[in-house]
């Protein structure tokens, strides 16, 4: 990543998709560089515009792993300023208090602290299977294998899962500071397999049972489970789809409803992973989001499907703090379903 000077970036949360991915690439690059932020109309394109619980909890984590001065962390705010120090490797724990995301808060800190100067370890209670926020299946078996080709030494495990409304999941990260090697994911590589896995806690066996008998009927699945979570909060239920290739893996995760049948919960898993398969391209919609920092600590491309407004705010955000030269174009070989990123630090 280029040095910077200590200039002050200001940012409107507005712009592009208008959530909370600003915000979190904001606090990562701020912490990378260095370099007090300034952002305002934070999360201005949701309907409860300001930082909510998750939010916050992702400023406050931020704060701590680089000594910052902030003004503005609380619920509600719209508007933020954010003065980091050093990098500090540590042992960390921060809770959500709800349901809100822990993966999200792993994704603002990690890309700090694969930068830090010893080993780092956090534990992160609250949601662990979210919707609209990557899952802690999708990051343990799509994105982590990613950085471990990149050189990073990541570990994840869940000590226990968390789902919407009552949260309560906790998860264990261990974090090694690493010199990253630049990526290059341009094909999938042959295919080895789709497996699906139901999870379920506190809820009949049939709902799991029928999820995977939907799956059954749209793929021929080389492995299907059903996983009998531990007690927790609240009853609970998941069917994880993973799409293995030789150079990657995509995870799709359906989440169970009150209300919804469990062959629609299947279906919509289903579609998500079928669109993933007809553009032919080794990352996904949401694995791009997640490789574009590393990205930026190392350089390299990755091939993608359509990019994702996501993808182009986080890319949007990068170019503003000058940290990387960020290029999205179509692929040569399929310019009208794949694209190229490209990241050149």
């Amino acid at each position: 990543m280029k040095a910077r000077t200590e200039s002050l970036i200001e940012l409107d949360g507005a712009q592009g998709e208008g959530g909370g991915q600003i915000l979190r690439t904001a606090l990562s690059l701020a912490m990378l560089q260095r370099r007090p932020l300034r952002l305002r109309n934070i999360r201005a394109r949701r309907s409860k515009p300001g930082l909510m619980r998750q939010h916050l909890v992702c400023v406050q984590a931020a704060a701590a792993v680089s000594g910052a001065d902030v003004s503005g962390a609380e619920i509600g705010s719209t508007a933020l300023e954010f003065r980091p120090g050093a990098i500090r490797a540590g042992e960390y724990a921060f809770r959500i208090g709800s349901a809100g995301s822990t993966l999200l808060v792993l994704q603002t800190v990690l890309p700090a602290l694969l930068r830090a100067g010893g080993r780092s370890q956090l534990v992160l209670e609250g949601g662990t299977h979210n919707r609209m926020a990557p899952s802690a299946d999708f990051v343990a078996t799509a994105f982590l294998p990613q950085l471990a080709r990149m050189g990073a030494d990541v570990g994840m495990s869940i000590e226990r899962h968390g789902f919407y409304p009552a949260g309560g999941g906790r998860i264990h990260v261990d974090i090694a500071p690493t010199a990253l090697s630049p990526l290059a994911l341009h094909e999938r590589g042959a295919a080895r397999g789709i497996e699906a896995t139901a999870l379920l806690r506190n809820l009949p066996r049939h709902i799991a049972e029928r999820e995977l008998d939907t799956a059954a009927e749209r793929f021929a699945l080389t492995r299907r489970e059903v996983r009998d979570l531990p007690a927790g909060p609240g009853p609970a239920n998941a069917l994880v789809l993973t799409a293995q290739f030789d150079h990657v893996s995509e995870v799709v995760v359906g989440l169970g409803e009150q209300g919804v049948a469990a062959e629609n919960v299947a279906r919509g898993a289903c579609d998500e992973l079928r669109a993933y398969l007809a553009h032919g391209a080794p990352v996904g919609e949401h694995l791009a989001d997640q490789l574009l920092l590393p990205l930026v600590l190392a350089g390299g491309s990755f091939v993608t499907g359509r990019p994702s407004t996501h993808l182009e705010t986080n890319a949007a955000v990068i170019r503003a703090f000058d940290a990387a030269a960020v290029d999205i174009s179509p692929d040569d070989g399929d310019p009208q379903r794949r694209y190229r990123v490209s990241v050149q630090r």
